[in-house]
């Protein structure tokens, strides 16, 4: 299910080719991800890279994950203890 979640996250993504020829993402529904790169295939490796490590963050502090495609992890993961 997490690998159809970040699939469908991806899917979501926003990409655009800035002046210096260079490449910016970033998934709107998943505040914070953001990625650059030299090309496109660059960018898009970071973003995946990025949308991971932010899920495993939101996790690890208790915070809900948008609902992605009808995907709700929320429910099926145990709450952890959020950490303040």
């Amino acid at each position: 299910m997490l690998t159809e979640y970040i699939h469908k996250a991806m899917g979501e993504a926003v990409y655009e080719k800035l002046e210096d020829g260079t490449y910016h993402g970033e998934i709107t529904e998943c505040p914070g991800t953001i990625a650059f790169g030299q090309t496109l295939q660059e960018c898009q490796e970071e973003l995946q890279s990025v949308l991971e490590g932010w899920i495993l963050v939101k996790i690890r502090h208790g915070d809900d994950l948008p609902i992605i495609d009808e995907i709700n992890l929320n429910t099926m993961m145990p709450k952890a203890e959020r950490i303040t």
